[in-house]
């Protein structure tokens, strides 16, 4: 009960975070021009999902109005949700491309190189320099772009084109791992490489194969014995009830005993599935065990789960980082745009890959080159993914209802792989049928070393809450035995972090996907147990390391740049969801909850606030320079950016604009 000085508790019911009075912002709006009354009609019952419409009359003859209406509405709801498949790439090209030998200093040898071979042509064209360092020169001593780099008169001799060593850091430097060799490259597209222990398992498939098609032909074969027996035996019982009743009628004498018919052998019981085949036991590998208990897990997350990102969030240190899903298919056809999803950086000290297939086969092809030529502490493996071209296909969450094919790819990969292997799964495919309970004790039985289980199911998508209750379920000792399970969704504090672990106290940890995108620094808020207020400076500084990351990684030429502020938009489309703490009326702030539109303490922050997908290529301009006239950006998931003309005027003309404020140019450059 509040007394009259106490303003009520916020409705935290309304789907609407509790932003407070003074930072929210006013939608102007037009106010709708009186209509003239309507001539009486036919009363219609509304579409359940219509809106009132006060600018417009509707005929009265109109019956089917509302239908149409309501039509439309779902088209337009339907316009913000959902993938923006056809979107822009943003791909940027130099007028002028160097030969890379001359970019570097070397001499080109090759007759038929069609590239320019004069540095001042190439320099006059390019674009100018950027400022600060180059994050290649200063990690590892050396910039293997050359000329090219936008940073190139860091690690450019006086004579404009020999480049600069530094042995120091060169002897010191850390290699990123995983990289797929052009020999290896050539062994996979030549069907050169000897995938022995794949070949072993899938002759064991096949023996287990004929043993499980001979026992179903027993059990058969038993069946209709069964059935024959017992039709013979209600036939000769009907027989002798027939002739009890004419002997009683006629006095007649009774005929001669008839011999029955020898009783059909009944075959016993066939032993359960998984026993039939006995004799053929899997040897299981000694692995190397890792305690995942209680660690922080960052998902594996497509597109935005990248290297760089990834570098960040240990930064803030979470424990356990995976890579981006990454497709067998691909993987074993030796493409270098999959094979890059599996680098590792030195600083990720517990890391996985994870790979989605259908076939097991193609599963267990790429496990085995992994197993050889990668480091890795665990292999994941997708059944989760709700995608429809990944689903369409046979592989992640469509897995869910394929327990044999299932049990076939996770005991081979458990053959396979020397590290162990652990699964990431959804409740089920559709809203009501959940099917992880099922699942999860069989996994244990198939060699996984750990589960992860996202509380919605593939229909579901993100549109609910994360059902934590089955969850819990799932994750009983009856169930997992001694298997680790991890629960995965909504968590967006380290209040809701611990409260999850207190409250549903048979999971064993939690996996962490959009909360990170929204705030990587939730990691340190959970290691530190305290709520982080954190600036725009600070905010701007994160994103400014993570621009440093992405130049060291995709390259710091004008594709490397151009390709890092890509992906940085990419991270901008979830960091702008986050609402200061310093602006809500009650902690924490909740992931089902819409940011309203609020302005910031700072412009900084107020431009960070912004769903407009231009502010955040404004943000990229102070971090990477003016972006190119061609370059364009539209982000993954529709709901991320809003173009509403009226919305957008009312943030720009609401901007706090105060002198005692730090300016956004201050701030990009430091001096505030």
């Amino acid at each position: 009960m509040t007394t009259p000085n106490e303003p009520p508790a916020p409705n935290r019911s309304s789907g609407v975070a509790p932003v407070k009075k003074e930072f929210l912002l006013p939608i102007p709006h037009t106010a709708p021009t009186p209509a003239p009354a309507p001539a009486p009609a036919p009363i219609t019952e509304p579409a359940d999902d219509a809106e009132p419409n006060n600018d417009r009359k509707r005929p009265a003859d109109d019956a089917s109005e509302p239908r149409a209406k309501a039509m439309r509405n779902k088209k337009d709801k339907k316009k913000f949700t959902g993938q923006n498949k056809d979107r822009p790439r943003g791909h940027v090209v130099e007028a002028v491309q160097i030969c890379s030998l001359i970019a570097i200093g070397e001499e080109c040898t090759r007759p038929n190189c069609r590239f320019e071979h004069d540095p001042q042509v190439f320099l006059a064209a390019r674009d100018p320099d950027l400022d600060g360092p180059c994050p290649s020169y200063e990690a590892n001593g050396k910039c293997p772009l050359g000329i090219r780099c936008r940073f190139h008169k860091k690690h450019t001799a006086e004579d404009g084109y020999t480049q600069l060593t530094d042995a120091a850091r060169m002897a010191t430097a850390k290699p990123v791992l995983n990289l797929l060799t052009r020999d290896r490259q050539q062994d996979l597209r030549k069907k050169q490489f000897k995938f022995t222990r794949t070949k072993e398992y899938l002759k064991f498939l096949g023996e287990e194969g004929k043993a499980r098609a001979a026992a179903a032909e027993a059990a058969r074969v038993a069946k209709e014995a069964a059935a024959a027996a017992a039709t013979a035996a209600a036939a000769e019982a009907v027989a002798a009830a027939a002739g009890s009743d004419a002997e009683m009628a006629d006095a007649k004498p009774a005929p001669p005993p008839v011999e029955k018919p020898a009783p059909v052998p009944v075959a016993a019981k066939p032993e359960p599935t998984d026993s039939v085949v006995a004799t053929l036991k899997l040897t299981r590998r000694e692995k190397t065990r890792i305690d995942f208990r209680g660690k922080t897990y960052l998902a594996p997350l497509t597109t935005v789960g990248n290297l760089p990102f990834r570098r960040l969030c240990k930064g803030y240190g979470v424990d356990i980082t995976c890579g981006e899903m990454a497709h067998t298919h691909s993987l074993t056809a030796g493409a270098f745009s999959e094979w890059a999803l599996l680098k590792r950086h030195p600083c990720e000290d517990l890391f996985g890959v994870q790979l989605a297939g259908g076939k097991p086969g193609m599963v267990l092809d790429a496990c085995e080159i992994i197993n050889a030529d990668c480091t890795v502490d665990f292999v994941d493996f997708n059944m989760g993914c709700p995608i429809d071209s990944v689903y369409g296909n046979g592989c992640g969450s469509a897995l869910l209802d394929r327990t044999g094919r299932l049990r076939d790819i996770l005991r081979g990969m458990d053959q396979v792989m020397d590290c162990p292997v652990t699964a990431k799964i959804r409740t089920g495919v559709e809203k009501h049928k959940n099917v992880a309970h099922k699942l999860i004790p069989q996994f244990r039985e198939w060699g996984v070393a750990l589960t992860t289980l996202h509380g919605r199911s593939r229909q579901q998508r993100y549109k609910a809450l994360a059902d934590w209750d089955y969850i819990n379920e799932c994750a009983s000792a009856e169930l997992k035995g001694d298997m680790p399970v991890f629960g995965n969704g909504d968590v967006l504090s380290h209040e809701e972090y611990y409260s999850k672990l207190a409250t549903y106290n048979n999971v064993d940890g939690i996996m962490i996907g959009r909360g990170a995108l929204m705030k990587p620094w939730i990691f340190q808020e959970i290691k530190e147990r305290r709520v982080w207020d954190i600036s725009s400076a600070e905010r701007l500084d994160m994103l400014r390391q993570f621009t440093s990351y992405g130049l060291e990684h995709w390259g710091s030429d004008t594709q490397g740049v151009n390709n890092t502020r890509r992906f940085l938009l990419e991270l901008l489309s979830f960091t702008h969801r986050y609402i200061p703490v310093g602006l809500l009326e009650v902690l924490p702030q909740k992931m089902n909850e819409r940011p309203p539109r609020f302005v910031g303490r700072n412009d900084l922050e107020t431009l960070m606030a912004s769903d407009n997908c231009n502010d955040w290529i404004k943000i990229s301009e102070m971090l990477l320079g003016p972006a190119p006239a061609e370059f364009k950006f539209l982000p993954k998931h529709k709901a991320n950016s809003y173009e509403d003309p009226v919305r957008a005027e009312a943030f720009a003309a609401y901007a706090p604009t105060s002198s005692l404020a730090p300016s956004v140019a201050q701030l990009a450059t430091g001096t505030a």
